[in-house]
This record gives C-alpha cells, structure tokens and sequence, in this order.
C-alpha cells in the first residue's frame, strides 16, 4: 500500500516537473537582451522611421538605463519624447521633455528639446480637421495652445540663432491668432446673447492682448455694436474712430459681420 502510495507521489512529482519544465522552455525569450547599445539604438531608430512607435519607446526604455550617463541615454530620450509625440501620448512626451530638460540643463539639444515641447502641443492639426467639420479653431481648449506658446517662447528668448528659431516664430504668430480668435468667439457669443458689457471685455481683451492679431478688427466692431446696445454714444463713436483710424477700409460698418469660408487659419 505505501509503495502504490510513494509511487502516485513520484508520478505527480515528475509530471510536475515535466509542465514546470514545458512551461520555462514556453517563456520567450528577450532577444534583446545581449544587444550593444549601438545595436539596440539602430533598432529603435528603424522603428522609428518605420512608424513602429510603440516598440520603439520600449526598445528606447531600455537603452536609457543601459546607456546610462553617456550622451546615447541623453539621445535615447529624445527620441522617445518624439516617438511618445508621434504615437498621441502627449503628457508622457512633455513629461519625457522635462526630465530631461531637469537632468540636462547645459545640453546642446536643449533647444530642440524646447521645440519639440512646442510642438507636442501645438496640434495645427486641428486646424485642417476643424475647418471640414466647419466648427471654428477658436472653440477649442486654448490651455495646450497657451503652453506651446510659453516653449517656443523660451526656445526663441534663449536660444536666437538656434535652427529651430525661425518656425518657433511663425508658430508662436499663429499661437497668437488663435488665442485672440478665442476671445472673439466668446464675445461674439456674449453679443448675440444681449450680455453687452461681458462682449465689450472679452473683444477689449482680445484687442489689447494680441494688438496685431486679425481679429482686432471684429473685437473693435462688436464694442461698437454693444457700446450701441447700451445706448453709450459717446464711446461708441470713440470706438468707431479707432477702428476708422486702424482699418480705414473696413467692411463691418457697411456690412456687418462676414461669414468667410476661408478662417485665417486655413492655409498655415
């Protein structure tokens, strides 16, 4: 009885060790585990190129702790923001830029960190995608906009003669035209609306602001037409001087507000 017992117990036992053994020799293997940096590096780049973002920020993970200390790790994590960037993982990608903006003060790439910071948030795609569904680019969150503008800002102040500089500016102009566009959708908003005194703040706003923007024209008509809403001539006619002074070709005072289909933002 306890040989037909001790051998039920050994025949379990080598079963068992038989499915632990399927089971180790069924684990896969990490491949790249015995890659060179240089190697593991090359691979995460043909990743990149190749659109494999997902794979490529793992294979970038783990050259960054690899590599770590060397100007590779520092490029490693780069290219992982932009990968980040790439694949829609836009607070990882800012997160990525700061710590390495934090680890690495005095890099040489520090300004294209900077851009690339910039342009995580920038999403000018919106724009295109906006103008199909005809909704205006104004209506959408300005908090992403207002950050982007702060990173090329930061780019362009300490870094002039960077490559990146130039579209830095050019977006930072467009950054600004958006962010006045949202102050005029507002106030247009609170105009049809009768709330005459919250339409002259926001288009006052957007006047003061962003001097230089396209829609300083329209702020300046819609304080006319609520100063004229409440009655107050007085301003209403000072209002209607500057935009004389400012636009003396202006077509709101003979023909209202336009209904364009080309937004300023169609063709950047």
């Amino acid at each position: 009885m306890l040989r037909a017992k001790l051998s039920v117990v050994c025949t379990w036992s080598l079963a068992s060790a038989l499915l632990l053994l399927t089971a180790c020799s069924s684990t896969p293997q990490d491949k790249e585990a015995n890659w060179s940096a240089s190697k593991l590096y090359s691979e995460a780049k043909d990743e990149l190129a190749a659109g494999g973002y997902e794979k490529a920020i793992a294979q970038l993970e783990k050259l960054e702790g690899r590599a770590a200390g060397t100007p590779l790790a520092q490029q490693a994590q780069l290219d992982k923001a932009y990968a980040q960037y790439k694949s829609g993982e836009t607070a990882q990608a800012v997160a990525t830029l700061d710590r390495f903006m934090k680890l690495h003060p005095a890099s040489p790439a520090l300004d294209y960190a900077l851009y690339l910071k910039g342009l995580v948030n920038f999403n000018d795609d919106l724009g295109f995608l906006s103008y199909i569904a005809r909704q205006d680019l104004a209506e959408r969150d300005q908090k992403a906009s207002k950050e982007s503008f702060e990173a090329f800002k930061e780019l362009i102040t300490r870094f002039p003669a960077s490559r990146y500089a130039p579209d830095a500016s050019l977006r930072m102009t467009y950054i600004v035209n958006s962010l006045a566009s949202y102050e005029l959708h507002v106030a247009r908003y609170y105009l049809s609306r009768g709330a005459y005194v919250a339409a002259i703040n926001r288009a006052q706003l957007a006047v003061s602001d962003y001097q230089e923007a396209p829609a300083t024209e329209e702020a300046l008509f819609i304080i006319i037409k609520a100063y004229d809403a409440l009655g107050m001539t007085q301003l209403r006619d000072d209002t209607k001087r500057v935009l004389d002074k400012n636009y003396p070709h202006s077509e709101y005072l003979t023909r209202g507000f336009k209904t364009s289909e080309n937004p300023w933002w169609k063709f950047w």
